[in-house]
């Protein structure tokens, strides 16, 4: 028995594992602090009650044969992709049929699973720093990288690959820098993957907390964009599904590649990704649960939007309290005004890790070193706003005390 070689390429641990480790370490040396983390990406706040209102009627509806649901659809079951079209992009005016729709257990699978349909050779670009998922599942497939560097220098904004590649991960409101590109920044992305026939996986997963206008909510307010990009959308934050765990993916019909049709002759055919797509979920994936497609089509009603919408207000509360307190204590602050996320620059040259350590022994604090995004996140940390106002209030005196 051999394994694939890739794996070895890959770190030892997956970021957060290596975070858990070193907390739970923590934990066994001072059991009576009071630790607070700003630093994993989970929901503290409960579900909206229309969601739970109909995660109880769907729950019911399991309880009778003439309502049990099995198996369900391979896309999702109609009346949550009809929702979804109608809500997330009609309502902004573009054009996204229901077909074009698949609905999943999350973005993170989606976004490590969708490599699978693209050839080992591609050439994948990826930001500098960068969601850990998008490069591990690409190492795993043996793909080469190629690096963007995103820094303050340049705010945050990736510049052109200086070579061809076949593969971008665009990911904005962006993990783990909290930054944005606003249309225009976009469309010099979407030309390029158009003049170059590369295909864009855009991960909007935090679309829902863009406050700015000129800020697109869906790469596909972008002219051109349906030719080239594959879209990711979660409700993990946008409504608190981390443990109901439901997403949804967009593969336009216009998004086609190409392959040798013939070793002989050479030619080649168009195919469609929406096809393949389609095909790699029926065979590895049974679909989310009726309960939780049921959850999510309950925040497109007029009483889930407007608690979904309360919700991700109490998180941005977090996010400008302390975007205002950690630039009053003398920190570079970058984010938190359309995203959930800070990236915060570590103070006295100390390296990511060495912070993270500080935050956690002096203060009692969790944050995620920005290293373990990429070699370009070396000299910050992430923060998020996921936490309870209380705990966050709480944590930001305590950085001030001990700073």
């Amino acid at each position: 028995m051999k394994v694939n070689e890739n794996f070895t390429g890959l770190s030892e641990n997956y970021l957060f594992a290596d975070i858990a480790k070193k907390v739970r370490a923590f934990r066994m040396q001072a059991p009576d602090a009071d630790v607070i983390s700003l630093g994993i990406g989970d929901v503290t706040q409960p579900l909206a009650p229309a969601v739970i209102e109909a995660l109880h009627k769907a729950a019911d509806e399991m309880a009778t044969t003439t309502t049990f649901r099995g198996y369900g659809p391979e896309r999702g079951y109609d009346f949550l992709r009809e929702a979804i079209v109608t809500h997330d992009f009609c309502a902004r005016g573009i054009d996204i049929e229901a077909d074009e729709v698949f609905v999943s257990d999350g973005a993170k699978s989606d976004t490590g699973n969708f490599q699978e349909l693209l050839s080992p050779e591609s050439v994948v670009a990826v930001t500098d720093p960068v969601y850990p998922v998008y490069v591990d599942s690409n190492v795993m497939a043996g793909r080469r990288i190629v690096a963007l560097p995103c820094t303050a220098e340049n705010g945050f904004v990736p510049e052109l690959p200086s070579e061809h590649v076949d593969v971008i991960y665009l990911c904005y409101p962006n993990n783990p820098t909290g930054t944005t590109l606003n249309k225009e920044q976009l469309k010099v992305w979407v030309d390029y993957a158009i003049s170059e026939e590369a295909l864009i996986l855009y991960d909007a997963a935090y679309e829902a907390y863009i406050q700015s206008k000129d800020v697109p909510h869906s790469i596909y307010e972008i002219p051109g964009a349906k030719q080239c990009a594959v879209e990711f959308h979660s409700y993990s934050k946008t409504a608190g599904f981390t443990g109901i765990r439901c997403g949804y993916t967009v593969v336009p019909k216009d998004v086609k590649s190409e392959r040798v049709k013939s070793e002989k002759s050479g030619l080649l055919e168009t195919v469609s990704l929406n096809a393949l797509w389609n095909r790699r979920q029926s065979t590895k994936f049974n679909g989310a649960s009726y309960l939780s497609q049921r959850a999510a089509e309950a925040i497109y009603t007029p009483e889930g939007k407007a608690q979904t919408k309360a919700t991700i207000a109490y998180y941005m509360a977090n996010a400008r309290l302390m975007r205002e307190a950690l630039t009053a204590m003398g920190f570079k602050v970058y984010g938190g005004v359309d995203a959930p996320y800070l990236w915060v620059s570590t103070p006295r040259g100390m390296t990511s890790w060495e912070f993270f350590d500080w935050m956690l022994q002096s203060a009692h604090v969790v944050c995620t070193p920005g290293v373990g995004f990429g070699g370009q996140g070396e000299g910050f940390v992430r923060l998020t706003a996921f936490g309870t106002h209380e705990n966050t209030e709480k944590a930001l005196r305590r950085i001030d005390s001990k700073l």
